[in-house]
């Protein structure tokens, strides 16, 4: 049997044919279900709902793949600053991070080393910037045993970062498909490694952003890291395989198979959203004169509320916004909860839909 030949983070484009009968076919569903997922996103009156809601479901599963666990009650006190635990502090950073970064490209229409720099930033709090100090590698977590250690010299991670900016933004090098690219450009990213910390997640945040530049989705709603949790040992093991066994048709399979299996998820959990909206809205339109679609809005976007928010959102003073809160929840519409001095609101059923998934 011949050995494999060892791989070399080389800069891109990828020197071989990638587009296998086998990758190939998977790509038309996956498209598919992005596409669908395109369109009923669009359907959400306000799409910071989404934007959100999801955002905060893959903040905490993004951050669970690096050990940084949090419960969902944690994450919305968070959010309302109610507590603080450095687990969940750590995710809410992760949702600014993605934040910060969609705004960036929405602005310049690039996907940038800039942007990515920000998106680190903002994530690690703290302006580290590219790996200047030699000794990083990557450890088996259970055996202690190094797999894979990445440039080690500051001038070839910079160069490797400007090769790989180069191919994300010039589509003139390459005309593979944008989902076979994405797969590519995360491997080379974690590849390359070139932060101390939050390599992963910035990876995964851009993912997301290469597909909204590609117009393949509008919003930063499709999320990998929730299937990711779910294959996570396969997606270390596909990842260290294309590196010691140049084995890249099985990792471009996962990557594509991970999309279409996340846009039908995504789909039925908007669904879900769409319908707990609906129902709500009936529900405040015949009972409640206060009634608004900011107001419904404002519930759907905070699983936990609070008064500040709808002080914010509707323009309405703190007595109003309380009353309202106060009245929807003594009526069995929302939860209120006392934490301290504070109060918080809570919408059960969205709280259960996310908590589900």
């Amino acid at each position: 049997m011949t050995k494999p030949t060892k791989w070399q983070l080389d800069p891109l484009p990828i020197k071989q044919d990638l587009e296998t009968k086998s990758v190939l076919k998977r790509l038309p569903k996956a498209h598919a279900a992005l596409a669908e997922l395109k369109g009923i996103a669009s359907t959400i009156p306000n799409q910071n709902i989404l934007i959100n809601t999801l955002g905060l479901q893959e903040a905490k599963d993004s951050s669970e793949i690096e050990n940084i666990i949090t419960t969902h009650d944690e994450l919305y006190k968070t959010g309302l600053s109610l507590i603080s635990s450095l687990d969940s502090k750590e995710v809410q950073n992760y949702i600014e991070a993605m934040k910060v970064g969609f705004a960036l490209i929405q602005q310049n229409q690039l996907l940038t080393n800039n942007t990515i720099l920000k998106i680190q930033e903002r994530l690690e709090k703290n302006k580290a910037g590219f790996r200047k100090v030699p000794g990083t590698v990557l450890k088996n977590a259970s055996s202690g045993e190094v797999v894979y250690e990445p440039p080690q010299d500051y001038d070839t991670i910079v160069g490797l970062m400007k090769n790989l900016e180069e191919f994300i933004n010039d589509d003139s090098i390459t005309d593979l498909d944008p989902l076979i690219k994405m797969a590519i450009i995360h491997l080379q990213f974690e590849s390359i490694h070139p932060f101390y910390d939050g390599n992963g997640r910035t990876g995964r945040i851009i993912n997301i952003l290469y597909l909204i530049t590609q117009g393949l989705l509008n919003l930063p709603i499709l999320y990998l890291s929730n299937y990711i949790i779910k294959n996570k040992q396969k997606y270390y093991e596909l990842l260290q395989s294309v590196r010691t066994e140049n084995r890249w048709e099985e990792w471009l399979i996962y990557m594509i198979e991970s999309v279409e299996k996340t846009s039908k998820d995504t789909i039925e959990l908007i669904s879900q959203i769409k319908l707990q909206m609906q129902s709500m809205k009936t529900t405040l339109r015949e009972n409640y004169k206060f009634y608004s679609q900011d107001l419904l809005n404002n519930l759907f976007k905070h699983p936990y509320s609070k008064i500040e928010f709808l002080v914010k959102d509707l323009g309405v003073s703190r007595l109003t916004a309380a009353n309202y809160l106060n009245q929807l929840s003594n009526d069995g519409i929302l939860r209120k909860e006392k934490l301290g001095k504070s109060n918080y609101y809570v919408n059960e059923g969205l709280f259960e839909l996310l908590k589900k998934r």
